[in-house]
């Protein structure tokens, strides 16, 4: 079976024509009026792997706009080949069935950047989308293609980047969520040592904690303290997941090159003897913590 061959001249004018095309496309507006005009501002341009990222979100809805349902926010983020890593997507504080025209909406959710195999230039792409059709609304903005709006920009650094923490004493052995391999958690023992490299300057804790199991255990009374002095204290109920974020001053912290957090349960539970039988782990728990992280920058 024979080809048929391009000249290269008749390559060429393909080849470009084709370019041509597609950017003319990507260009284009989305039909439709848009609803409104959003905007994303991050609190770090830089973010190692692994470390916390407070993400503000903010709508300006266009007069005369409605919406007929609750809309999602899509919020993808995507590397300099556009592919997506990870995404926020999320129902807004207030409902988008309750925008009115002209209002803003503007709120701020705290994410963790899920460990991912790439370092460099990333952007947030967002946009408004039904969870009965997955169609999307036209908004106001730079038009990346099928209703996608680019919002922010920001440098993924490598995990080496975030200061240097041990997971000390007093904890279990991690462990990942069987339907989600970027879920993973450490449970604590009744007093749980976090040692870090002294930053020598204030920082925040981000501690982001639950206590599954109301069959299990009541509600737990939890300190953090740092240099003999507490930090935070909070009572946690079962079944609620928290995130806290005490200041760590650095007249706290000493004059060592390392120093410690101590995290103190006021009750302990062990699945086996309080399960009734239908569990057989025989650990001592206290709380468990998806991220104990220490916020130098």
């Amino acid at each position: 079976m024979t080809r048929p061959i391009l000249r290269t001249g008749a390559l060429a004018a393909v080849s470009l024509a084709l370019v041509l095309t597609s950017l003319a496309c990507r260009a284009k507006e989305p039909a439709g009026t848009a609803v409104a005009t959003p905007t994303v501002t991050l609190d770090h341009d830089r973010a190692p792997v692994g470390s916390p990222l407070e993400i503000t979100y903010k709508f300006v809805v266009a007069p005369g706009a409605t919406f007929a349902q609750d809309y999602h926010v899509m919020a993808h983020v995507v590397d300099t080949d556009e592919e997506m890593m990870w995404t926020d997507d999320h129902m807004p504080p207030v409902p988008t069935s309750q925008w009115k025209p002209g209002q803003t909406i503007e709120y701020t959710r705290t994410v963790f950047v899920p460990v991912f195999p790439y370092v460099g230039d990333a952007t947030i792409q967002v946009g408004l989308y039904s969870t009965t059709d997955q169609k999307r609304l036209p908004l106001n903005g730079e038009h990346v293609g099928q209703f996608a709006y680019k919002a922010a920009h920001f440098q993924l650094a490598p995990q080496t980047d975030n200061l240097f923490t041990v997971f000390k004493d007093g904890w279990h052995p991690a462990e990942t969520a069987q339907k989600d391999s970027m879920i993973d958690w450490q449970w604590t023992k009744k007093d749980a040592t976090l040692a870090f490299k002294n930053p020598k300057k204030d920082a925040v804790l981000y501690f982001d904690l639950d206590s599954p199991g109301a069959n299990l255990h009541g509600e737990q009374h939890v300190t953090v303290t740092l240099g003999g002095q507490t930090v935070d204290e909070f009572t946690l109920k079962p079944e609620e997941r928290v995130l806290r974020k005490p200041k760590l001053p650095a007249a706290q912290m000493g004059g060592d090159e390392m120093t410690e957090l101590h995290i103190v349960v006021d009750k302990t539970f062990v699945p086996a003897q309080v399960s009734g039988g239908s569990s057989s782990d025989p650990r001592e728990l206290g709380v468990r913590v998806f991220h104990a992280y220490v916020d130098a920058r």
